[in-house]
């Protein structure tokens, strides 16, 4: 049962409802509670239909309406409910919907004739719980989802049930909001699910936990994100100082290699020196080179 985006005029606990053919549920679960503020016996009107005094007769048919002058003040008190329904229902109505009711005698026939209208007939309505019970079977909290979101969509599917006369069990809607938590909510829903208050939970209570948890989930996950970037940055450094490394160690064999190969050269009785000959040769810490031109 959505309710309208905005609210209109009328909103006082002084005035019914509005109802301008849009959010019927919202609306029917509105007027009827304003109604039974006013007078439960109101209510009994729209039930049943209005009160109708009869006379006794002493033959067939026994009993039959009273005519108008025949009222005492309880009947025309009785009457007057009738009427007084009547005011409530459509003195909030908009134009559009008052052409569905304006041929309507009571209170009764007014909130048929709407039902109908919005809700359709008994077959429709079928057919619209079945649909609904199928959605809410279905119904699954999404992964980037927020507690309050999941919350919304799942009420709003079990108020349209509702307004249309299926009304679930509290514990297994506490139940079914357990079953439909994502995987890392696992821990949370084992413990909830374990704990000796389960069958007293309300969906109220429930909900105020999973929200606890879920700010406590966003704080630690803020918490260890600072720690992450601080290592990626000591990884990236790492890595710099090794490849570094790694071409200095490069540098430092073909070095050698050189020096070994001119050594050799020098052993068999050379002493010419290959023009522009520079030799290099490491000193102190490892990758420090000295310049030697030999001549």
């Amino acid at each position: 049962m959505a309710a309208p985006p905005k609210f209109e005029d009328g909103q006082s606990i002084y005035r019914p409802p509005k109802f301008n053919g849009q959010y019927y549920g919202w609306w029917k679960t509105r007027i009827h509670d304003f109604i039974m503020d006013e007078d439960s016996e109101l209510w009994d009107v729209i039930c049943n239909g209005p009160y109708v005094p009869t006379k006794v007769l002493e033959e067939l048919p026994f009993s039959m309406p009273k005519t108008s002058k025949e009222y005492i003040d309880a009947d025309r008190k009785a009457v007057g409910k009738n009427f007084r329904t009547k005011k409530i229902l459509v003195c909030r109505i908009g134009p559009e919907e008052y052409n569905r009711i304006s041929a309507c005698d009571t209170a009764k026939e007014i909130c048929e004739a709407l039902q109908i209208a919005h809700e359709g007939t008994t077959q429709v309505k079928q057919s619209k719980i079945d649909m609904l019970t199928t959605e809410y079977e279905l119904f699954r909290m999404k992964d980037d989802e927020s507690i309050q979101d999941m919350h919304t969509r799942f009420t709003s599917i079990i108020n349209e049930l509702h307004s249309l006369g299926k009304t679930i069990p509290r514990n297994n809607l506490v139940r079914k909001i357990l079953s439909i938590l994502p995987s890392p909510w696992e821990s949370k829903v084992n413990a909830i699910t374990e704990s000796k208050e389960l069958q007293k939970l309300t969906i109220e209570k429930l909900v105020g936990n999973l929200k606890t948890y879920e700010m406590k989930r966003k704080i630690d996950s803020e918490r260890r994100e600072p720690k992450k970037e601080k290592n990626l940055v000591l990884k990236a450094d790492s890595n710099d100082l090794s490849e570094e490394y790694s071409d200095m160690t490069y540098l430092t064999k073909r070095f050698q290699k050189m020096v070994r190969r001119n050594g050799e050269m020098l052993k068999k009785g050379s002493s010419s020196k290959p023009k522009n000959y520079d030799l290099y040769h490491t000193y102190g810490k490892p990758g420090h080179l000295s310049k030697i031109v030999l001549s």
